[in-house]
């Protein structure tokens, strides 16, 4: 299985060094351009992420291990991408209390199957889902569920939001 990653560190107002993982999975290679943009995104951030193929069909009892394991391995979050029947965010939120954020991925039917099977989870087992290839999304999902008990991390979320508004303004 290969993993690529961002090692990322956040120093505290206080000088204290805070860490936080965010593990991103995608169901195929193929789902990399879109999901590097999570990583990127998390990166900009100061957030640690390790990126993994992982098939909840084609490989499901690794889909499984990692998922009863990421909260051991020191995730916070689990962000999964997929298309066509994009079922590994609903695996890892089956098998992890971890928060998971699912980014269907337009693989097939302009990503409609993929962002359906997303978002239709059973009562009790929740999966917040995206827009179709938004894993910028995705990561600044992860960011905002990381930044509340995190006054630096909120403050670094509302410098990135000032500047979305600047540019919309300027542009």
């Amino acid at each position: 299985m290969g993993v690529w990653g961002t090692k990322a560190r956040r120093m505290s107002s206080v000088g204290e060094m805070t860490t936080y993982r965010v593990a991103i999975v995608m169901g195929s290679g193929s789902d990399r351009p879109v999901m590097e943009k999570a990583g990127a995104m998390l990166e900009r951030f100061g957030i640690e992420s390790d990126t993994r193929v992982i098939s909840a069909h084609k490989t499901p009892d690794l889909a499984i291990e990692f998922a009863e394991t990421a909260a051991d391995e020191g995730y916070s979050v689990i962000i999964a991408g997929a298309g066509k029947a994009a079922h590994l965010a609903g695996v890892m939120a089956a098998k992890s209390l971890l928060p998971v954020i699912g980014v269907p991925i337009a693989a097939s039917l302009d990503g409609m199957d993929a962002l359906l099977a997303t978002v239709q989870m059973p009562t009790g087992i929740p999966v917040a889902t995206v827009a179709i290839d938004a894993a910028n999304n995705a990561a600044l999902l992860a960011v905002s569920m990381l930044a509340v008990g995190d006054p630096d991390l909120t403050s670094q979320l509302s410098d990135y939001r000032a500047e979305l508004a600047e540019k919309t303004l300027a542009g």
